[in-house]
């Protein structure tokens, strides 16, 4: 028997219980008792979320919540608003960069994400991490280790956020099937220059190897490189001495600080798709995709090519265009 509580929203596992007991045949007092709630409470949820089917569930919890979005004491956000948040998820934006360009939280979006979900959506496959358990954004700290001597970003030039010269890029590792074998990859944050190389293991040597291979012939505009949290970077010292840049590190849980690089994450992941084994992934089809990505035009350089437009900065036949004015 459990003490009476003050009142709050029956949550998924007092559904659980509710259903389990009402079909073994208990009273409405014994299932109160069992979970601490009023008689009450239990007969207008069962008459609330019953079907023609009977009482589930998970079928009453996706109800509460839908109705929890509506509710009079809910933050109200139009479908204007939501339609275009919908488009940013679509064009692989996070909840955390849309609720920087819109009058929504980033929590508010997760909801409804999660609401569409168990509704049959498939909004919830455009976010970056679309796992059934959601990712704990926002710790103050890390739980990935720590890496020696790591340059905060809020160390790095403020010049570099403006995308306005060649030279900074940002880089990670995309990870196989059973965490077994990944890919390195670079991303130059002004052009969207794309380098790409497989590891056997994700060991900060093998990764630390693979970016000076793929650094190296672009040595002369490489000056600052900005990393994921991952313990493969931990030689990122080394890259510094054999590059001649500065390596700095986003802040833990903020992959938004590496935009570029999530976004050509996203791109490379149509091409292997997660969960996919890289045991038959060679450098062929890796330098496959390295072209097409590098040689599609983009609509953000005026349909110019990644690397037209790195090879005309790089020599300097290209001038950064005015911002148009408003309208």
């Amino acid at each position: 028997k459990v003490a009476m509580k003050q009142y709050t929203h029956l949550n998924q596992t007092e559904r659980n219980i509710i259903a389990n007991m009402s079909a073994s045949g208990h009273r409405l007092k014994a299932i109160a008792e069992a979970i601490g709630r009023n008689k009450s409470s239990i007969s207008r949820e069962l008459q609330r979320n019953r079907s023609k089917r009977g009482y589930r569930p998970k079928r009453a919890q996706t109800l509460s919540e839908l109705r929890a979005l509506n509710s009079r004491n809910a933050k109200r956000i139009s479908s204007d608003i939501f339609n275009v948040a919908t488009q940013y998820l679509n064009d692989e934006w996070s909840p955390e960069q849309i609720a920087a360009a819109l009058p929504i939280s980033h929590t508010t979006i997760y909801s409804r994400v999660r609401a569409d979900k168990n509704q049959g959506g498939q909004l919830y496959k455009q976010l970056r991490c679309a796992k059934k358990r959601r990712k704990a954004y926002g710790k103050s700290y890390s739980t990935r280790g720590q890496i020696p001597n790591r340059r905060d970003i809020s160390e790095r030039p403020a010049s570099v956020e403006t995308r306005e010269e060649l030279g900074h890029w940002e880089g990670d590792t995309v990870i196989g099937a059973h965490h077994k074998q990944a890919i390195v990859t670079l991303v130059e944050r002004m052009t969207g220059l794309t380098l790409i190389a497989k590891v056997e293991r994700k060991t900060a040597e093998l990764v630390r190897k693979a970016c000076i291979e793929l650094l190296t012939p672009f040595k002369e505009h490489v000056h600052t490189i900005t990393f994921d949290n991952g313990k493969e970077f931990a030689d990122h010292a080394l890259i510094d001495q054999a590059i001649g840049c500065t390596t700095y590190f986003a802040k833990p849980y903020c992959s938004w600080q590496r935009g570029s690089n999530e976004n050509t994450n996203g791109l490379i992941r149509q091409y292997i798709p997660k969960k996919t084994s890289m045991a038959h992934i060679d450098a062929d089809f890796l330098d496959t995709i390295m072209q097409k990505l590098n040689n599609r035009p983009r609509k953000r350089h005026g349909f110019i090519s990644p690397a037209s437009l790195f090879n005309s900065v790089a020599l300097r036949a290209w001038v950064i265009p005015p911002k148009k004015a408003s309208t």
